[in-house]
């Protein structure tokens, strides 16, 4: 089996690190920031709809008379999907993407209905989009990400394995991050 010559895995390392570091310091501080609450804000209309017949639990119809609507004003629809979220006896379809959230719910008037579209703010777009509700190719760019990321962890603990000085380093540090890590998720 042939091994890397640390050259390489350093040049691997630095190349990837430099790659994904945009989107990296973007999952950073969203993550970060949402630990604490910070998750951005919407901006919200509301649109009431005129029925021919009661809305029932029925996720395709529901979806479809969304897209319809949406059409009908000029609002594209949100990038992520949609589902039906229920309580009790009470249901409303919930389409998330980046950029836009849309809530389609029966009201008290049962051939009314109220369309809520919530658009992002730019700060609530990237939160989206790092809570996978962004369209398919950027989930497969943070799938991508995920992997790069790994590499350069890989990577970063080969190149201080290689080096013998830094080899007893770094598994202490290997073990501390493991305890710290299991502590963490015990007392969570």
């Amino acid at each position: 089996m042939a091994t890397l010559k640390r050259t390489t895995v350093v040049k691997l390392h630095l190349i990837l690190a430099a790659f994904i570091f945009p989107v990296a310091l973007m999952f950073l501080v969203t993550g970060g920031l949402y630990t604490w609450g910070i998750k951005g804000s919407y901006g919200s209309t509301v649109h009431e709809l005129q029925l021919t017949e009661p809305l029932t639990a029925d996720s395709q119809m529901l979806q479809a008379l969304t897209q319809k609507e949406l059409q009908r004003i000029g609002v594209s629809t949100p990038s992520g999907t949609a589902s039906i979220k229920k309580g009790g006896t009470s249901f409303f379809l919930e389409w998330t993407g980046a950029d836009r959230d849309v809530v389609l719910e029966p009201t008290a008037k049962l051939l009314v209905a109220k369309l809520t579209i919530k658009d992002t703010t730019w700060y609530r777009n990237f939160v989206q989009l790092h809570k996978a509700k962004g369209g398919q190719l950027f989930k497969v760019y943070a799938a991508a990400f995920a992997i790069a990321l790994f590499v350069i962890l890989l990577s970063g603990f080969i190149v201080a394995w290689q080096i013998p000085k830094y080899r007893k380093l770094a598994m202490l540090a290997t073990t501390a991050g493991l305890a710290t890590f299991v502590l963490m998720f015990s007392a969570s």
